[in-house]
């Protein structure tokens, strides 16, 4: 039987998961089993340059951190190795960078995942983890609210060539007269 101390530590750790899990905006859990340590390595490095929390956890430990919370209903993914990523201000990176990671690796794969509180199905984190970048997505934005406005610029600038090119031109010999 675990001793008091032990006990204390392992509630300490399922309520600072706890509190991670309901401050962040959306969480991503893997089965991440035949992973080498260098690729643990590199995908921990990319989670990380990401604002992402990656981290293996006992699943009896996410039973405790997902009891009694909207997120109960993903129970039923802790089973065999379980790491969860949690991200508390971009959407799809935990998505995209693990998605990415399991099309490479057969032996990992996307279990689930929530948003805002709330589960999401697996059809769900693949299709974040197929969409673009905030930043990408922002410069799309841009550059569509920028191409009426180039074109025309463009259309003005071809009249005022137009118009310069329609003025007749004093000959040389009126000029010096």
């Amino acid at each position: 039987m675990p001793s008091q101390k032990i006990l204390e530590m392992k509630k300490q750790q399922v309520a600072d998961l706890k509190e991670k899990v309901a401050n962040s905006v959306a969480g991503v859990l893997v089965d991440y089993r035949g992973i080498s340590a260098g690729d643990d390595t590199k995908l921990r490095k990319e989670l990380r340059e990401a604002g992402v929390d990656y981290m293996v956890v006992k699943n009896t430990l996410l039973h405790r951190v997902f009891e009694g919370t909207d997120l109960s209903e993903l129970d039923s993914l802790l089973e065999g190795t379980t790491a969860l990523a949690i991200s508390t201000d971009d959407y799809t990176a935990a998505a995209r960078i693990l998605g990415n990671y399991a099309e490479n690796n057969e032996s990992f794969a996307l279990k689930g995942g929530f948003l805002d509180g709330k589960v999401i199905d697996l059809d769900t984190v693949n299709s974040l983890a197929k969409l673009p970048t905030k930043e990408v997505l922002l410069a799309t934005v841009c550059n569509a609210l920028n191409a009426p406005i180039a074109a025309f610029a463009r259309v003005l600038n071809a009249v005022a060539e137009k118009d310069g090119e329609a003025a007749p031109e004093a000959p040389a010999e009126e000029a010096a007269e």
